[in-house]
């Protein structure tokens, strides 16, 4: 019986993380996920003292998560923390993120703002689907665009210091391989642990959960009691990600411990490539771009011009 026991204090284990043998108890497991992510944020020198911290809520066990966890950790740092929900407009779907996303908020007595689709873009992204031509455009494509211009355009509002987002270890390495696999090095280069300010925009971006599996972080949020959306995304299925989620997963299987090592990979890729970025400001809406019109507004644009085809089928282009 004694290998039944929780290789920190003895109690009942509740987890056995695989990768590096640990048998672990509810308490100290929770303690280990709450730590690891200090240390990342140390790692990395993620915050300054004082930071207002804009977290970006979605309602999903991740975000509120690492609400809970930035919650604890910053308690006594003199650090603000606003939670930063985003309504992409999804039907029967969102509604359910929102509430726990504002429930938690008002537990935890964090300062919350919601901004959603419609009055960003005067579209959902359901809106946006139902407009978009022949399928060309990936549905995780336009809300992943559209998601984190509203994202900016509420931390600009609130006036935060740092926007803290929960891309767990299994999101920061499927990004990785989708953009390995499309042959996008421009976006592997830009993809650096942190998003630092510059003098086009002066809020930098942080991943504090980037060293956790996404299985930890679900367990964390059931042994919490967190409630959260458990319900997939109607459009996730479009996206590659899906695909390599299951990929890494089955390799991570049968060899404990692989993801960390890619990750590590990862971090020597980002950290070495010389990959000279173009300092362009899109000629619309004036945000950094790479060209003279951001991602954002191409996809804007072209919802648009499909939304007036629609209302004058007859209209021809001259």
């Amino acid at each position: 019986m004694a290998a039944l026991r929780c290789n920190i204090c003895g109690e009942a284990p509740v987890y056995y993380r695989y990768y590096s043998g640990e048998k672990l108890c509810k308490r100290c497991f929770i303690e280990s996920v709450i730590e690891k992510t200090r240390r990342t944020i140390s790692k990395y020198k993620m915050l300054s003292h004082g930071d207002k911290i804009g977290v970006a809520v979605s309602g999903g066990k991740d975000s509120l998560t690492l609400l809970h966890i930035l919650s604890n950790i910053t308690r006594g740092h003199a650090s603000e923390i606003v939670a930063l929900i985003i309504d992409e407009g999804i039907e029967g779907y969102r509604e359910e993120a929102v509430k726990h996303a504002i429930q938690t908020c008002e537990e935890l007595e964090i300062e919350y703002h919601i901004l959603s689709f419609k009055e960003a873009y005067s579209l959902t992204l359901d809106e946006a689907i139902k407009l978009r031509r022949d399928n060309s455009l990936a549905a995780c494509t336009i809300c992943g665009a559209l998601r984190r211009r509203a994202i900016d355009l509420l931390a600009k509002e609130v006036g935060v210091d740092v926007i803290a987002t929960a891309h767990n270890l299994d999101d920061v390495l499927q990004t990785f391989l989708m953009n390995l696999f499309s042959g996008d090095i421009q976006r592997i280069a830009k993809s650096r642990v942190l998003d630092e300010s510059s003098e086009l925009f002066l809020v930098k971006r942080i991943k504090p959960l980037m060293e956790i599996p996404e299985a930890e972080i679900a367990l964390f949020a059931y042994l919490k009691g967190i409630p959260f959306q458990r319900a997939s995304c109607p459009y996730m299925n479009e996206s590659i990600r899906s695909e390599i989620r299951s990929i890494l997963n089955e390799m991570e299987l049968k060899h404990p411990g692989i993801k960390f090592n890619l990750l590590r990979s990862y971090l020597k890729i980002t950290s070495n490539l010389k990959i000279e970025a173009k300092r362009l400001v899109c000629s619309l809406c004036g945000y950094p771009s790479s060209n003279p019109i951001c991602g954002v507004c191409t996809i804007l644009s072209g919802l648009r011009g499909e939304a007036k085809r629609a209302k004058h089928p007859n209209t021809t282009k001259t």
